[in-house]
């Protein structure tokens, strides 16, 4: 049986925690927890989800994401194949704000920090030359003890304080899941979804499975996400179309079916809705960058 990512608190006796975790696949478990939480993936594909964001990640992907914020790194359904042999991998931090101590964010030399921390409320992607500082200031920290591994991740935290590389990620604020039975449902739907959206699905189905009316799931799934379950699906497929349109293998209207839509002009028609420009733009302009960075290097 594989073994998933756990999700680890921080003991008493520690100021935080850090982790370097190699698994089959990510814990596709819909989240959160009292801890501020960095994360830098060193392998592995999938979607994450943060808060009402849905984006594909890949090897490199870095995230900051604050305490109670909703959020996975869900891997793709490949992964989860009985004979896979594909693997993941990640670092993550966790950290309380206060672990300097209950008033360090009223001192003016902590304003920096204050607001990375208010920015991290709705998660932040951290991209450009400050990722790949950090990559390799998380890698040094894995190896420092004591008041040495404190400095260390302060001097990540006052680098990601001082970027423009940190970006946001949510649309808005999210809100919690306050228990467990709410964290229970919205894994069962995340979970059929990310299973069943090459194929056709219905709210009614949706709802008989979070146990609600579809009325009253329509109602309840918004409040929670901050949009419709039509538009989280929409979304879900688009992303999955982006990473195919990316790979180059198929042709577009078969990455249309692949994602579950119908017809070629709905699938045009929702990708420009979503994304701003037609399918064979996207890949044109991606191939385009590829090359280009190619050449620079």
């Amino acid at each position: 049986m594989k073994h998933i990512v756990p999700k680890s608190g921080i003991p008493d006796s520690k100021s935080f925690v850090i982790k370097e975790i190699h698994a089959p696949y990510f814990d596709p478990t819909f989240h959160m927890h009292p801890e501020f939480q960095l994360t830098y993936v060193i392998e592995g594909e999938g979607t994450r989800f943060v808060g009402d964001n849905v984006k594909s990640f890949t090897h490199g992907d870095m995230v900051l994401t604050s305490p109670n914020l909703p959020h996975v790194w869900r891997s793709d359904n490949s992964y989860f194949e009985k004979k896979s042999t594909l693997t993941t991998g990640v670092i993550v931090i966790y950290f309380h704000d206060h672990f300097l101590g209950e008033t360090v964010h009223q001192k003016d030399e902590m304003e920096s920090l204050s607001r990375l921390f208010k920015n991290a409320e709705r998660g932040l992607e951290i991209t450009g030359a400050t990722k790949r500082a950090a990559i390799k200031m998380m890698l040094a920290l894995l190896d420092l003890k004591g008041m040495g591994s404190i400095i260390q991740l302060l001097k990540i935290l006052d680098l990601l304080a001082s970027s423009n590389d940190c970006h946001i990620i949510t649309h808005n604020h999210s809100v919690a899941l306050n228990t467990e039975a709410e964290t229970h449902r919205m894994n069962k739907v995340y979970e059929y979804v990310m299973n069943n959206f090459k194929n056709k699905i219905s709210l009614a189905h949706v709802a008989a499975i979070a146990n609600m009316t579809p009325t009253s799931f329509s109602r309840y799934f918004s409040s929670r996400v901050n949009k419709s379950f039509s538009d989280f699906l929409k979304e879900i497929r688009i992303e999955h179309a982006c990473k195919l349109l990316k790979e180059e293998k198929m042709n577009i209207e078969v990455i249309g079916y692949e994602c579950g839509f119908q017809t070629l002009s709905n699938f045009n028609k929702q990708f420009k809705m979503v994304i701003g420009k037609q399918p064979h733009h996207y890949r044109s302009e991606y191939l385009k960058v590829t090359v280009d960075a190619y050449r620079d290097f």
